[in-house]
């Protein structure tokens, strides 16, 4: 059975990198063991040129695993086919109690709208299914939804483990 998930949504500079790692932070500090899926809206590498990696991906594999005894990478090529499923992508966990997603503002699960007062942007709440509060660093007067306030990681993670059903700490 897949972990549960919980995604973070918001614009360009709305903070959601930051947020997601405060957030595993404290849940680790928490003894949880948290896995991220990080959603990128543009073409990205891993690999640096002239990495063994990097030079297998050149020569036309089209997916490298790359081992040690502290880490495990797996760089597959898509090569036309469709991008998998956050689903498909979340059930590929392994030996995590829950997983953080940055990014998907749509789609059903679970998630939180991240918004930053310096960076003003239309709202994702009630146009996508699954948002179940904001986080903000300026009050919301008016939010027919919750609103955390940014600086409040321990309640923003609380609510998370609350809305997923699960206890304070594993």
């Amino acid at each position: 059975m897949p972990p549960p998930l919980f995604g973070i949504a918001g614009y360009k500079n709305a903070g959601k990198t930051t947020l997601v790692v405060d957030l595993v932070r404290e849940l680790v500090a928490r003894g949880w063991r948290v896995g991220t899926v990080k959603h990128a809206h543009h073409d990205f590498d891993i690999d640096h040129p002239g990495k063994d990696s990097q030079r297998h991906r050149a020569a036309g594999a089209v997916e490298v695993i790359v081992a040690s005894g502290r880490r495990v990478a797996h760089i597959q090529e898509l090569a036309g086919s469709p991008e998998p499923a956050l689903d498909e992508l979340v059930g590929r966990m392994t030996g995590v109690d829950l997983v953080l997603v940055e990014g998907w503002k749509s789609g059903v699960h679970p998630r939180l709208e991240v918004r930053r007062s310096a960076a003003p942007a239309a709202a994702i709440a009630g146009r996508a299914a699954g948002v179940l509060a904001i986080v903000s660093d300026a009050p919301l007067p008016g939010e027919f939804l919750p609103v955390l306030p940014r600086d409040d990681v321990p309640a923003i993670a609380d609510f998370i483990l609350q809305s997923l059903g699960l206890p304070g700490s594993p």
